[in-house]
């Protein structure tokens, strides 16, 4: 994993260029750059994979292409093997070669061919145009902004909003090119709204099972392919659970991280787990006053999220990556993405069949602004690189292929994952009701207390420029009855909460946060001696 960041045009400015790459500063250990005229192009680098010799910015040994990438090719040994049968050679033995020589065998159609989680830009350097693409879902970012002479690419907003320009998403699964003249021109090799037509819907309950349980277990074992040690995300929910489990298994050299106040539900399942399990078990252990305004301005300055409640869960997120980088792991795997493949939501099941489509299909497509850009910056913003099983496209065309009726039954969410994993997880996992992030945890309702200022430190960093703060869409979706189209409409004609909808909210949050210290003023007396 990296930060890239370049700057292509005859007006690119070295000081300029050295703010951005400073800014992503981070994401790696060592700050790799390559500078030529009219090109500068360099990475923060994670070093994970063949750590001494995957140097970037890559070039081709014919010096045609430079490559900037963050990511990971799970497939890189079977892309490198194909390669070799064509003919090419190899100097290291890393994915970022790879990913250089599969661009060059098989030009924009090997974006088709890879497996992973990534964002990357290969220039020609005579030309000064520039490939970009980004993986399907969207778990790693790209973004760029362009000046009078100048195209600037980054691995996060805030690396570009020094300059005031507006700062534009490269969508997921997009790839196509920027060109000399520093248009941007990109289109899908991936349609994750029709991904799975064609493919007959697979209804057989033993049959589903069987198959979520291989393509959940073959994308965690690509994801701890690595001599480093793993950590995992723990709840102590279904999907972090089940993650942990197989990593065991798989991958002996893991540790679990939990964070939550010490009497909260994902504390007491997750302790319960571990030592079931027999995996080393760190608990990051918080009370609510110790969440404060400053930890919430540093969570809104990492994340660059855009949802009140995407903001909530990365204040609660931040300090579980502060901790794994405090232990020296830098890959970590997460059960993010279960939820929303598999009816972890209750709107899925409060209309009919083709209406929950759209809004599976909706959420999915939503995930690289929400779910995955929280994991992505947190994780990141630490040094620690996160990788994400359940959003493998592999377990998300299956998940396409599962009918509704199979994601709930009997009133549990998750029916089919639970199913497919019950011989492997304790009694009380499988039965654990789904609980949000931050809610579970214990921390929601103290963050909550600083809600009405989370749109005015957005824009203190210039984030704006890229998307301002919105209403919560699931809040704005059930005031709307779960119907979708009305629900986008009403987001678009009142994007922001009214300052008496704020109101309402704090008191709430200072209702909760006050019961305590009430209970402590008229609660009884101790006992004296």
């Amino acid at each position: 994993m990296c930060g890239i960041a370049l700057s292509i045009g005859p007006e690119a400015d070295p000081a300029t260029f050295r703010r951005m790459l400073a800014t992503l500063a981070p994401r790696g250990e060592v700050t790799e750059t390559r500078s030529e005229s009219g090109l500068l192009a360099g990475t923060r680098r994670l070093r994970v994979v063949d750590r001494d010799r995957a140097v970037q910015p890559w070039t081709s040994t014919d010096e045609r292409w430079l490559l900037c990438f963050n990511g990971e090719i799970f497939n890189y040994r079977e892309l490198r093997a194909q390669l070799t049968r064509l003919g090419q050679s190899f100097r290291t033995e890393s994915d970022t070669e790879v990913l250089l020589a599969a661009f060059q065998q098989w030009g924009e159609a090997a974006v088709t061919r890879l497996r992973g989680e990534f964002a990357f830009a290969v220039v020609e350097r005579a030309t000064g145009r520039a490939y970009l693409a980004r993986d399907p879902l969207g778990v790693k970012p790209l973004y760029w902004a362009r000046r009078p002479g100048c195209l600037q690419l980054a691995s996060e907003v805030k690396a570009l909003v020094g300059h005031g320009a507006p700062i534009v998403e490269v969508p997921p699964g997009h790839h196509g090119w920027a060109e000399a003249d520093g248009h941007v021109r990109v289109s899908p090799y991936v349609d994750l709204l029709t991904l799975g037509d064609g493919l007959p819907v697979i209804d057989d309950p033993d049959e589903a099972a069987l198959l979520v349980r291989a393509a959940l277990s073959d994308a965690i074992r690509m994801r701890v392919e690595t001599d480093l040690t793993v950590g995992v995300v723990l709840s102590g929910g279904l999907d972090s659970s089940l993650t942990l489990r197989q990593v065991r298994d798989i991958h002996p050299d893991c540790v679990a991280v939990t964070v939550g106040v010490a009497d909260s539900p994902d504390v007491a399942y997750a302790r319960r787990l571990a030592a079931d399990l027999d995996v080393p078990h760190v608990v990051v252990e918080l009370r609510p006053r110790d969440i404060r305004l400053a930890d919430v301005r540093e969570a809104i300055r990492i994340s660059e999220l855009t949802e009140y409640g995407d903001i909530i869960n990365a204040v609660v997120s931040v300090p579980i990556f502060r901790r794994l980088r405090d232990l020296g792991i830098k890959v970590v795997l997460t059960g993010d993405g279960s939820d929303e493949l598999f009816g972890g939501y209750p709107m899925y099941h409060q209309v009919g069949p083709a209406a929950a489509r759209r809004l599976f299909l909706h959420r999915i497509r939503n995930l690289c602004r929400t779910e995955l850009q929280r994991v992505d910056r947190a994780a990141m913003a630490h040094g620690v690189e996160a990788r994400v099983p359940f959003l493998d496209l592999s377990v998300v065309e299956l998940a396409m292929r599962l009918p509704v009726e199979l994601k709930l039954r009997g009133g549990q969410e998750k029916w089919i994952v639970r199913r497919a994993f019950a011989d492997m997880l304790p009694e009380y996992i499988v039965r654990r009701p789904k609980n949000p992030m931050s809610y579970s945890s214990g921390l929601h309702e103290r963050v909550r207390l600083y809600k009405p200022l989370f749109a005015r430190l957005h824009r203190s960093f210039g984030y704006d420029l890229q998307e301002p703060v919105r209403r919560d869409f699931d809040s704005v979706l059930s005031r709307c009855g779960n119907d979708l189209d009305r629900a986008i409409a009403d987001g678009l004609t009142r994007p922001d909460y009214t300052v008496l909808e704020h109101a309402r909210d704090l008191v709430g949050a200072a209702k909760w946060n006050a019961a305590p210290v009430v209970r402590r003023l008229v609660g009884p007396r101790p006992a004296r001696n």
